[in-house]
């Protein structure tokens, strides 16, 4: 697990930190607001939930700021304390966080992918045009495709932090780069981000899955631009 957060903090500026931890089917360290959301779910689940939750107490104490609830909001989407960004992603057997304060970071997403080819059927759903062209130039395309579909997930979570807009898969162009920098264009307007705003990331593969990252500065973020 070493090596993958490693690899998962080389995406990210300093002053964002990440911590892992393993899916396990308990509810050790649930806070009781958090505990409140998990009322009627499936042990999976749970076990992912407080996974998730471990991971990111974990990197906000490497940032030296004190343990807190971060209760699951109406959307599902985490509710972080007032002074932290962050994101969190869960692949089998593991869940990892990437959080950071306000003051260095407007938003941040990551999400975490086993590297293997996209299943067939979904890039129809996931990709545009332009995007399966680039896919299918690769040596492999099942697994750009892969690339494509981790990029526009961590995208929409790092977006979302700001908008709080709910999209689908064409909202978002993806184009990849040299040393996989990554780059997602807005289609259209999602305020406060323009269409044709653009928020960078970048992508890495280690430990058997396909890690992307994307943020948004908070000299950027206060700007309302992408």
């Amino acid at each position: 697990m070493a090596d993958i957060s490693a690899a998962m903090r080389t995406l990210l500026p300093a002053g964002a930190a990440v911590a892992m931890a393993p899916v396990v089917r308990n509810t050790d360290g649930l806070w009781p607001t958090e505990e409140v959301a998990m009322g009627r779910a499936v042990p999976a689940r749970v076990a992912e939930f407080a996974a998730g939750r471990r991971a990111a107490r974990r990197a906000m104490a490497e940032l030296g700021l004190p343990p807190s609830a971060i209760p699951m909001r109406a959307d599902r989407s985490p509710e972080w304390p007032e002074a932290v960004t962050g994101s969190i992603t869960h692949t089998g057997a593991l869940a990892m966080a990437a959080v950071a304060p306000v003051t260095a970071l407007a938003a941040v997403g990551i999400d975490a992918e086993p590297d293997e080819p996209l299943p067939a059927g979904v890039e129809e759903i996931v990709l545009n045009p332009e995007e399966r062209r680039w896919c299918a130039a690769m040596a492999h395309p099942a697994r750009a495709a892969r690339l494509i579909f981790v990029a526009k997930e961590a995208a929409y979570k790092c977006q979302y932090a700001l908008t709080q807009a709910l999209f689908g898969f064409d909202t978002l162009d993806i184009a990849v780069g040299a040393g996989d920098r990554l780059t997602a264009t807005f289609t259209r307007k999602v305020a406060p981000f323009a269409a044709g705003a653009r928020i960078e990331g970048r992508a890495a593969r280690s430990g058997g899955l396909l890690l992307a990252a994307f943020c948004v500065t908070a000299q950027v973020g206060a700007a309302g631009e992408g």
